[in-house]
């Protein structure tokens, strides 16, 4: 099985060999993002032809100023000048001219340290020139019209045929350069050259590439003879004997080669193999396989779309069947799995006032683990629980004084099978509130009633949560909750006396298009009622006020210190709030909102409600979307306070001496609470706490905790006999005791350096942003896209080290103070420059449930200029598996690469 293996790997070498040589010269000669203009500075040279030097203190006249002349016009005159000297031969009609010459003729611009041109044979001559010290400088530069700059050893040109010869040239086109050989413009157009090496790697005298013996280009076609691949000037017997391309000129479909390799679990594969379809200069799509020879195979389809300066996207569907058994037994069943990802986004300035963006993000439970996250192995994905997906639309209405946003958003709990759906997610709100009593030519202070504002907001969901095999059954369609709730908030606000006052009524309104009716049974043997629940289709509304007002002001206290070193005050600033709001009972049943609970039978169903038995009556809008109004009323106030603590400390390396600066200590610490007077019970509520401590610049602390005021008993039920432990109306403290926490949650993370996290936590919205103003091609852009769905493929040797962790721990109860959860969350990552060449990485985590490592990686990578080398390693875990990565940076020549790499499928 190891020689196998090893044949299948170097058969893979070459096959990736000959597929790169192709991907080489079909991308030099047929681009297909963008028309190619004629190539008539291509040419590439083994050596230079003699050169004649002249002093450089050679009289001549002097040189005449060059205008230039505007794009859209091509200049007849011959216009030169040259910073030395120039020299007139006026016997054969020679012009010489030395020092930074220069010549515009026709749209030919050149540059170099000597130039001569004969008006009577109307040919020009252009070469650089020897210094004291024998190196060769002043090499020709060169543009012809509608092409970029390239530099020559040296060049003959006939002004009259337009035809000549270039010697050594090095110049880009569409991300690759040509050097060396030789290059002859035929009157015609037609390029003829010999000897030419193509490469992405923009040196000079560049470390690989593909030797083009000899070749023509014509305006239609590329006829080559024998091209092969040269790594540092070693030619490898891999290429070509000859080679015939079309030049459409434009994009340009064709097969895809797939790559062979082994998975020891499916067997045998041909990975990624399809077509590339080019649409048009702003679409294409790309159609891939695999096959595996134990019957599993996988689909792909990508296809990326952009507008320029509108909007820009991609599409991906990934569909997969995967058998792991052996073949006759239960295990062999096909395990069929699917991925839709679509990503979309607007530029700001497409369509001022309105936005629209996608970012979706769907698959079947067991997508990740199955296909190994698309054939990508990030473990990031493969140990992720969930995945979030929404489509946007925003839009501002009236001028501006509404925003209007339609979403529709997809959460799939992967680890559960269960998904949330929302379709769609309305809201309409206005952006500022308005004052409809202010007078618009109001001179000084506002009157009372100027101050009275009026806002709306409006929600409006339609959501149903299942699990995902049943997500799109019938049964599960009929169960969508779905209502609109109205918000119109009316509120004034004042200040007196360094208090700020606030004065609200808020009114809602809510809408339901179904309710519920509940129908009593007796249970035999004494036990609980049994209830049906029948859901009754109609439009339901009610609607619901309060009335409140609140007071606020800031409190400040500062300590000097004179005798305590570096610390000179500590300054604590307070905000306590006080408010007051008062709401009816909407669940008195004149409000129609809730209704009497009977037996099927038509008898009342009573309870006992502090000692009297009463009528139970229950809510119709129990159980959907926007719920049903609380049960009696409530006269609620509201209290909290907030403190921010910091300390002035001296700072002794300030040039003035007393410098001073501020050092947070206590962020935000909120505590805060509020008590019904009108509840018949549990008038107080929980008391939440939140807060932060910075320890510095780099550290912060997050904190938060709810305690509970009431303590928790054991109780026995008087008609079942059950003991458990239950709330009671009696505060902790009566007994000498803290409030009770039911919630504590802590959370940091922490940056050896911040630069290397901020460059990570980049979206991949933002990259695809960058690669469209740096002018990309699809293909690039795409490329970059790979890296952003697998971010441990980002490396940067900018930094040279970074260490990072990040913690969260939370502890809960449920409010008897029972079913204690806690949960643990570490993980870590670093890297480091052994030196400017050469990285290290690695990423991991600790599981506190397994008291083990979560999945750990390590990762080698070596920059090689042009090419680079990575290395991908995890150890152990269910994940284990190992690659190895050699490729061309370029992405117009992603196919040159050669991996190497045992995955997570090898189990036997």
């Amino acid at each position: 099985m190891k020689l196998l293996s090893d044949i299948i790997f170097f058969k893979r070498l070459v096959l990736l060999t000959f597929v790169g040589i192709l991907g080489f010269v079909f991308s030099v000669f047929s681009s297909p993002q963008q028309t190619r203009p004629k190539q008539g500075n291509q040419g590439a040279t083994t050596g230079s032809p003699p050169v004649t030097t002249a002093p450089a203190n050679t009289p001549g006249a002097k040189s005449p100023g060059i205008k230039t002349a505007p794009q859209d016009t091509v200049s007849e005159k011959l216009e030169y000048s040259a910073k030395d000297s120039i020299k007139v031969n006026k016997q054969n009609g020679t012009v010489y001219l030395y020092g930074r010459a220069r010549v515009v003729y026709q749209g030919l611009e050149l540059d170099a340290d000597y130039i001569t041109f004969n008006e009577k044979t109307r040919t020009m001559f252009a070469s650089g020139v020897k210094n004291s010290k024998g190196k060769y400088v002043g090499r020709p530069i060169f543009k012809m019209p509608g092409q970029g700059n390239s530099i020559a050893d040296s060049l003959r040109y006939n002004m009259d045929t337009h035809a000549g010869k270039i010697y050594g040239v090095f110049t880009e086109q569409e991300g690759g350069f040509f050097s060396g050989g030789i290059a002859k413009k035929q009157p015609d157009d037609e390029i003829h050259s010999k000897g030419q090496l193509y490469s992405t790697c923009n040196l000079p005298h560049p470390h690989f590439g593909i030797h083009i013996t000899k070749g023509i280009v014509t305006d239609k076609q590329i006829i080559t003879g024998p091209v092969y691949l040269e790594i540092e000037d070693i030619p490898l017997p891999l290429g070509l004997p000859f080679a015939f391309f079309p030049k459409p000129n434009k994009k340009s479909s064709g097969f895809i080669l797939p790559t062979p390799g082994e998975d020891y679990t499916r067997g045998f594969f041909l990975r990624e193999g399809g077509y590339y379809i080019g649409l048009n200069d702003y679409w294409d799509a790309k159609i891939l396989g695999t096959i595996y020879t134990r019957g599993s195979y996988q689909l792909d389809m990508t296809s990326n779309y952009t507008k320029r300066y509108k909007y820009n996207g991609n599409i991906a569907l990934t569909y997969g069947s995967n058998r792991y058994g052996i073949e006759g037994t239960p295990g062999y069943k096909p395990v069929k799995d699917y991925n839709i990802r679509w990503s979309h986004s607007q530029n700001a300035n497409a369509n001022p006032g309105s936005t629209f963006s996608a970012s979706v993000n769907l698959a079947s439970r067991g997508f990740n683990k199955n296909t190994a996250v698309g054939g990508y192995y990030d473990p990031t994905q493969l140990s992720a629980n969930n995945m979030n997906s929404s489509i946007a639309y925003t839009k501002m209405l009236a001028g501006g004084l509404f925003n209007l946003s339609l979403a529709a958003r997809v959460d799939q709990d992967i680890s559960k099978g269960v998904t949330n759906l929302q379709l769609p997610d309305m809201n309409l709100g206005m952006t500022r509130n308005i004052y409809p009593f202010a007078s618009r030519n109001t001179v000084g202070e506002p009157r009372w009633y100027e101050k009275i504002s009026v806002g709306y907001t409006m929600q409006s969901s339609n959501s149903v949560s299942a699990a995902d095999s049943l997500l799109l059954k019938r049964q599960t369609l009929n169960k969508f909750r779905n209502g609109f709730q109205h918000n119109i908030p009316i509120a004034m606000n004042f200040s007196l006396l360094n208090f700020n006052f606030n004065t609200s009524v808020n009114y809602v309104e809510r809408w339901h298009f179904q309710s519920i009716r509940k129908e009593f049974m007796k249970a035999t043997g004494g036990g609980p009622d049994l209830v049906r629940i029948d859901t009754i289709p109609g439009f339901n509304r009610y609607g619901t006020y309060t009335v409140g007002g609140g007071v606020s002001t800031k409190i400040y206290s500062l300590a000097q210190f004179k005798n305590l070193g570096k610390l000179k005050a500590i300054r604590h600033v307070m905000t306590p709030q006080i408010g007051f709001g008062y709401t009816p009972n909407f669940a008195d049943p004149k409000f129609g909102n809730y209704l009497p609970a009977n037996y099927e039978n038509g008898d009342p169903v009573y309870t006992v409600i502090d000692g009297k038995k009463e009528q139970l009556y229950y809510p119709k809008q129990e159980g959907l979307l926007y719920g049903a109004p609380t049960n009696g009323r409530a006269a609620n106030l509201n209290f909290s306070i907030q403190n921010n603590v910091e300390a002035k400390v001296a700072v002794p390396n300030d040039t003035t001496g007393k410098g001073e600066k501020k050092v947070p200590i206590i962020n935000n610490l909120s505590i805060g609470s509020s008590y019904n007077f009108l509840a018949k019970q549990f008038k107080l509520a929980n008391i939440s706490i939140s807060g932060s401590t910075p320890f510095s610049e780099k550290f912060q602390v997050n904190y938060g905790a709810t305690l509970n005021p009431y303590q928790a008993r054991e109780v026995t039920d008087p008609v079942t006999k059950i003991t458990t432990k239950q709330v009671v109306n009696e505060y902790t403290w009566k007994r000498g005791q803290l409030p009770r926490m039911t919630n504590f949650n802590l959370s940091f993370d922490y940056s050896l350096n911040p630069e290397a996290l901020k460059r990570k936590n980049n979206t991949e919205q933002d990259r695809k942003d960058e690669a469209l103003q740096k002018g990309m091609t699809p293909e690039q852009a795409e490329a970059l896209a790979l890296v952003s769905r697998d971010p441990n493929a980002f490396v940067d040797f900018n930094i040279p080290w970074n260490f990072a962790f990040r913690y969260s721990f939370n502890y809960a109860t449920d409010p008897n103070g029972r079913n204690t959860r806690l949960t643990n969350n570490l993980s870590f990552n670093g890297d480091a420059n052994i030196t400017p060449k050469w990285k290290v990485t690695f990423d991991s985590g600790w599981n506190f449930d397994t008291n083990n490592f979560s999945i750990t990686r390590f990762g080698i990578y070596r920059d090689m200029h042009c090419w680079d080398m990575s290395f991908s390693w995890i150890p152990f875990g269910t994940q284990q598996m190992y690659s190895v990565d050699i490729k061309v940076k370029a992405s117009v020549l992603q196919d040159l690469k050669l991996s190497k790499r045992k995955n997570y499928y090898t189990r036997y």
